[in-house]
């Protein structure tokens, strides 16, 4: 009796043995990273975040010394409302010769009631409507000569309006925010050192969803589509694996050489197809750990009997 007993449970951790290794792709769990680097240059007089920490989207986390831009705004801000200032005042400047138009027009019509009646020459009338449109003459060259010089003024407070404009964006975007939620992965740079463009400053990513990079051979891919729901096998090494429901998100269009840290159902298979599986992460699981696919049993009897 104690023989059958012995003999059935080593058959049941054979059959749990074998289960445990029963899988149809192997892969690593990766996330869509997010390296966020610096707009501008200049001292990170903030920048205090650490590695693990969990920030919102627009969060601001940083900010890049903003002194020079701020001068820099106040300076154009400043030549902008002197521009401003400084157009002139057409109507003001033109009164004065339209009253001696208005009065050298009353001068004309008196004289031509004068040389109607005797009283004036017509030389008289000649120069009285002569100095009228040299008067017009005048105030028209004044009107063109005031509108240039406030179209010009106008265009030079337009331009240091623009100036003004792109001194603020680049103080918008010293403050350094967080473009997505998620979990600071690295960080590259300390408070107090110096920032260039383009300098990376940390990486984040999302591990709410995560997604497990896995790799099946060409023989299992007519089994396998996109939006199917797998079971996706996390090994925590030991006695410790834990099963997701995980779906198919991305096969790849091209084939590549088999990693190695890569099992395959098929060991002689030197190409395989790169396949993302998302998985929503309960906290466990993390990046770059091992996982295990497992597609249903209908379509694994099928891949397997193909396989044979």
């Amino acid at each position: 009796m104690k023989k059958i007993t012995l003999f059935s449970v080593a058959l049941l951790a054979l059959a749990a043995c074998q289960d445990r290794d029963k899988y149809d792709a192997t892969g690593i769990f990766e996330a869509n990273t997010v390296t966020v680097s610096a707009e501008t240059g200049g001292k990170l007089v903030t920048f205090g975040i650490e590695e693990g920490d969990s920030l919102m989207a627009g969060q601001t986390v940083g900010l890049v010394d903003t002194t020079l831009l701020s001068l820099q705004r106040q300076q154009f801000w400043s030549q902008q409302r002197s521009a401003e200032k400084s157009s002139p005042d057409i109507a003001a400047q033109a009164a004065a010769l339209r009253s001696q138009i208005a009065h050298q027009q009353n001068e004309c019509a008196r004289i031509a009631r004068l040389l109607s009646d005797g009283a004036a020459t017509p030389k008289q009338s000649d120069d009285a409507r002569a100095q009228l449109n040299t008067l017009r003459g005048q105030l028209e060259g004044l009107l063109s000569t005031l509108d240039k010089n406030r179209s010009s003024i106008t265009e030079s407070a337009l331009a240091l309006q623009y100036q003004k404009e792109q001194v603020e964006e680049q103080i918008r975007k010293s403050r350094i925010t967080a473009p997505t939620t998620g979990t600071v992965l690295e960080k590259y740079a300390e408070q107090g050192e110096y920032a260039t463009p383009g300098r990376p400053l940390f990486k984040m990513a999302n591990l709410d969803g995560i997604y497990l990079r896995s790799y099946f051979t060409a023989s299992q891919l007519a089994h396998i589509h996109i939006g199917q729901a797998v079971t996706v096998i996390a090994d925590f090494g030991g006695d410790e694996r834990y099963e997701y429901p995980g779906r198919i998100t991305w096969i790849a269009q091209e084939s590549e050489f088999t990693p190695k840290s890569i099992q395959t159902q098929d060991s002689r298979a030197n190409l395989v197809y790169a396949v993302k599986v998302a998985v929503k992460n309960d906290g466990r699981l993390k990046l770059g750990q091992y996982g295990e696919v497992r597609i249903s049993q209908m379509e694994e009897a099928s891949l397997h009997s193909d396989e044979e």
